[in-house]
């Protein structure tokens, strides 16, 4: 098996840092977005809030009163739905950003370890054929099952999805249900 060269070593460390500062700057490319997020919200909670002093305190009874609120709970669960979506959909695209680079990284660490593996297969000693193919079945089921754990992965990641949409669909229609259920009443 050859040694690395310094200039093989350096290329190396090179790649790892740029990769490291690539997932950094995703990462604050997120934070970013939910520090946006959260002054959007921020501001519209505070001109909400003024509208909803200025018109509580111009209602004139109690079932005015029942009315306005009964108004409000709707957009309000609307609003925190749309919230959580947004939050799950920021979290859900850093996460896939890092994935990506994180397969684009084990990919090519897989094709350098076939590389050295082919190459000591080359210059392996007569006899040594066993641990040769030894050595290549242990590579092929480290990758099979890498490859298992990304597709179990990405089955969960869908579930979530799928789950945290009902759940968002059913708090939304049973706010609908009970906003017309008081303004029946």
């Amino acid at each position: 098996m050859t040694p690395f060269t310094a200039e093989q070593m350096m290329a190396a460390h090179k790649a790892n840092v740029d990769t490291l500062f690539g997932l950094t700057n995703k990462a604050f490319e997120g934070v970013e977005k939910l520090v946006e997020l959260n002054l959007q919200v921020a501001k519209s909670s505070l001109t909400e809030a003024a509208d909803a002093s200025k018109a509580m305190l111009s209602v004139k009874d109690a079932q005015e009163l029942l009315a306005l609120q009964a108004a409000m709970l709707q957009p309000s669960a609307e609003k925190a739905a749309a919230y959580s979506r947004h939050l799950y959909d920021i979290a859900a695209g850093t996460n896939a950003e890092v994935t990506k680079v994180a397969e684009a990284q084990f990919a090519d660490a897989q094709k350098k370890m076939m590389a050295v593996v082919d190459t000591a297969v080359k210059n392996a000693p007569a006899g040594t054929e066993n641990a040769v193919a030894l050595v290549k079945s242990a590579v092929a089921a480290a990758n099979n099952a890498f490859e298992s754990v990304q597709k179990a992965a990405k089955q969960a990641a869908e579930v979530a999805e799928a789950n945290f949409q009902a759940v968002t669909s059913t708090a939304v229609k049973a706010t609908q249900t009970a906003a017309k259920s008081r303004r029946a009443a």
